[in-house]
């Protein structure tokens, strides 16, 4: 009789053990610039409560994390969460490979719903189904040479036919605007005029508005106020621009902390330059929960990611990465952060102009025949039509 006693008092020691174990949360992200912080944040997470363990994984940047997912789905271990930037998610969603997460969105308060900004909420949308979570956001703004704009007493151009007037007036032997073949601020310069790259989920590249766009930036290149650079290329234009050979480039917010790297060079940001309309795409990515895990995990994933999305650590992370807040409320919090330089407000701003990416499965391939079109326009291998004809083409095979 003591034996047995004995016995069960192990098994429900064993059971009380076992029962005790937080369930483990993996987390891939692409955050390798602050893979430390985001790291700590998980830490924090761990410490706050005894329900799950969060691990995290940096797994390369966007281009690189891609394959690595579809290894671990096809391995049939794909993480709880992955980080997918926006153009990817849509890929991700359009191959039936995310948690549909409307059940969760249900459960969430209509407080924490209605204050992130409408499309930074929506770019979590496909079809009007959820299955991303706003984390990293980003917009488009016009960096410029703020010591040199000063020098020739000129504003930053407010539309991009101003930012054609103003790179006319200080050429002098440099090539003030610096032409990335990059799809996503294409984008911002065709739904500027009205237009969009994509429509009803069908390749929209030839579009007025597209030809438009791009006849600009290739008329530019031609006229000697402009240099085409690939994304490839990124860091050799950075220098360029450092060093005042271009004085005007459209790029991520984010990039705030790599300019800021780099030295000889009196950094302004200004909003992303209108046209017709104010219209600016949105950048980053979806936390998403690739499908394989079970309701646990996934209440655990969900658990992370409304820690993740406090005002407190938000504020946290907007500083540490110059992203955007998500969240309306934060905004008033980051007062000190835009005291120190008032530049970094230029992306806040338009965040009520900000427009989802396109979110048509084959766009994460289509991009890249824009950025090719992009590349022979500019470069002037072929018109601007020409070109954006052959993307199209090779878009709707």
């Amino acid at each position: 009789m003591k034996r047995s006693a004995a016995l069960l008092t192990c098994t429900l020691l064993a059971f009380s053990g076992a029962s005790a174990a937080p369930l483990q949360i993996s987390f891939w992200h692409s955050m390798e610039g602050v893979k430390d912080l985001v790291a700590q944040y998980a830490r924090d997470f761990n410490a706050s409560q005894n329900q799950y363990e969060v691990s995290v994984t940096s797994v390369g940047n966007y281009r690189e994390a891609p394959a690595k997912l579809q290894a671990a789905i096809k391995a049939g271990n794909p993480p709880t969460m992955f980080q997918a930037e926006f153009t990817y998610f849509s890929k991700l969603v359009g191959d039936g490979q995310l948690v549909n997460l409307d059940k969760y969105e249900a459960a969430l308060p209509a407080t924490l719903v209605n204050d992130f900004y409408p499309a930074v909420w929506k770019a979590g949308e496909v079809n009007k189904v959820r299955y991303g979570l706003p984390w990293n956001v980003s917009t488009p703004v016009l960096f410029y040479n703020a010591g040199v704009f000063r020098g020739a007493k000129l504003n930053p151009p407010k539309t991009w036919t101003e930012l054609e007037a103003t790179a006319d007036k200080l050429g002098n032997g440099r090539r003030p605007l610096l032409v990335i073949a990059d799809a996503w601020t294409f984008e911002g310069l065709v739904a500027s005029r009205g237009g969009n790259v994509v429509l009803n989920g069908k390749p929209n590249f030839t579009s007025p508005e597209a030809v438009a766009a791009l006849d600009q930036l290739a008329r530019m290149v031609k006229g000697g106020n402009a240099q085409f650079r690939t994304l490839d290329d990124a860091i050799g234009a950075a220098f360029d621009f450092t060093r005042g050979q271009n004085l005007m480039v459209v790029a991520s917010v984010a990039n705030w902390t790599d300019f800021q790297k780099l030295p000889f060079v009196d950094l302004g940001a200004a909003p992303f330059p209108c046209e017709k309309i104010c219209a600016v795409p949105l950048g980053g990515a979806n936390i998403v929960l690739p499908k394989g895990s079970t309701t646990s995990e996934q209440a655990g994933a969900m658990a992370f990611w409304k820690f993740l999305m406090e005002p407190g650590r938000l504020n946290d992370w907007v500083k540490a990465t110059a992203y955007v807040t998500p969240r309306r409320s934060v905004q008033p919090g980051l007062a000190d952060y835009y005291a120190k330089n008032p530049y970094r407000k230029a992306a806040y701003s338009q965040l009520d102009d900000a427009v989802p990416r396109p979110t048509a499965p084959d766009y994460y391939i289509w991009q890249k025949y824009l950025e090719d079109a992009i590349q022979k326009a500019t470069t002037g291998k072929m018109s601007a039509q020409a070109a954006l004809q052959e993307a199209q083409a090779k878009a709707n095979q």
